[in-house]
């Protein structure tokens, strides 16, 4: 069931019009779907990809533990853990502003670091064989040829087939640019993880045949070079692969970008790798020359446009939750309110004050919430509603108003005063829905005081800017 404010037509290209406000039935009239067989249960299906990922992690290590030895395996994995919860934490970073899944964050660096290097591994070996078959050409030249060529087409297309799965199976999920950037750095980082446990512990068994030491070992130099030269060669590479499924997924049917873009980033991110592989067989000047023009410039780069995603994604916060606060579910500060990530810290701590952790969650879960429905919003007026559009906008309704009275005056308290309200002029529509009702369950205003947030000596804080 669902009423309308308003119901003027659609727009001819399918967006839908910000004039029609659509208007969730009461919580009271939902009802759950028929339960459905175990095998096509969405824990079963995660449960078993997740111990398939498992698995191949397993074999992995074990591949990599016979071919190294056990103790340059743990060597090497003690030096290659180091860089990764820097890389984590910086994705993870990135991404608060609307958190993916955790179960995309776990499945996405899983399949880096176990399914990706799995196949890899067999891949870039057979490959190399045949290369030296084929064109009957020595070992050292095979080495090299395979690193130029054939490591970049397998390891991205190992990498990307996450992306793609994400894009095929998760879709809904990738909401804007930073999602590709994120997702991409996330499988590119658990890869680099384990590819480097291989190089390391390689070259710790190298020196510890030869005697070498500490400061002339091949350890070092490898260290220095994939852990604190270049930690971001990996997710610098399949986030060109990212960067187009993002595109994609944010593109209009029917326009030649929806599938141009994710081949377009698959074949660059191969150019990259292929570049950077071919750069180490270069003189140390010829190295640090791709080095300095290419490398640090392209992820200099990435990393404006990441940062430009997230501004973005606040922006569409602002702007298409002022339709909500215009029909009276939300204040008319709460946009911008919730558009600042200060602001929305500010409110946690806040709430978590007066009404400990539930309150701090309240708020977390609040903004979520909030963030989502902009996003879903923006996505129909370019033309992306979903086919579920209006139960999506329900239930995330229906959440806002379930955490409205612990979430709603923390935010207006840490909303910095005076604020203009997001949109000129009156109300077009009825500041509360028609049916609201006092009823349990219903949609009607929460009792909540608003001065329990306010102590007599509170001043308003400057604003913050992102």
């Amino acid at each position: 069931m669902a009423t309308y404010s308003s119901s003027p037509d659609s727009h001819p290209d399918g967006r839908l019009s910000d004039e029609r406000m659509y208007v969730p039935a009461p919580a009271t009239s939902w009802h759950y779907a028929p339960r459905r067989p175990f095998w096509e249960s969405r824990a079963v299906r995660t449960g078993a990809l997740f111990t398939a990922l498992a698995v191949c992690g397993v074999v992995i290590l074990a591949l990599v533990r016979q071919h190294i030895g056990t103790e340059p395996f743990l060597v090497g994995l003690a030096l290659a853990v180091l860089p990764v919860p820097l890389l984590l934490g910086a994705f993870l970073w990135l991404d608060r502003v609307a958190p993916s899944p955790w179960q995309n964050v776990v499945f996405a660096f899983s399949w880096g670091a176990c399914a990706a290097t799995l196949v890899a591994l067999f891949a870039n070996e057979y490959g190399a064989k045949l290369l030296a078959t084929t064109l009957s050409a020595t070992q050292t030249q095979s080495d090299r040829w395979g690193a130029t060529f054939v490591a970049p087409l397998v390891e991205e297309t190992a990498k990307g087939t996450a992306i793609l799965l994400l894009f095929l199976f998760r879709r809904r999920h990738m909401e804007s640019l930073l999602d590709g950037i994120v997702l991409s750095g996330l499988v590119a980082t658990g890869f680099a993880f384990t590819e480097n446990i291989l190089y390391l512990g390689s070259a710790f068994g190298e020196d510890k045949a030869v005697g070498a030491g500490v400061l002339d070992s091949t350890t070092a130099a490898t260290f220095f070079v994939r852990v604190l030269m270049t930690p971001f060669a990996h997710p610098l590479f399949t986030s060109m692969t990212g960067i187009g499924f993002a595109i994609a997924a944010t593109t209009r049917p029917g326009r030649p970008w929806r599938w141009l873009a994710p081949i377009g980033g698959w074949l660059l991110a191969m150019v990259l790798h292929g570049a950077w592989n071919g750069s180490a067989n270069l003189s140390p000047t010829g190295f640090l020359t791709i080095y300095v023009t290419v490398m640090i410039p392209v992820f200099g780069l990435v990393v404006w446009l990441a940062f430009w995603a997230r501004s973005s994604q606040l922006r569409t916060i602002r702007t298409h939750l002022a339709v909500y606060a215009t029909a009276g579910w939300l204040t008319p500060r709460e946009p911008v309110a919730l558009a600042s990530m200060g602001t929305r810290a500010d409110a946690r701590d806040t709430a978590r004050r007066h009404h400990g952790d539930a309150g701090a969650r309240a708020v977390r879960d609040y903004a979520g919430y909030a963030t989502h429905l902009a996003f879903l919003r923006a996505a129909a007026t370019r033309g992306l509603a979903p086919p579920d559009f209006a139960a999506r906008e329900s239930e995330l309704l229906h959440h806002l108003w379930r955490d409205r009275p612990l979430a709603q005056p923390a935010l207006l308290q840490a909303a910095p005063l005076p604020w203009p309200p997001p949109f000129p002029g009156p109300r077009p529509y009825p500041y509360w829905p028609q049916y609201a009702q006092t009823a349990p369950g219903s949609y009607a205003p929460a009792a909540y005081t608003p001065a329990a947030y306010t102590p007599a000596s509170y001043n308003p804080p400057r604003p913050k800017h992102l």
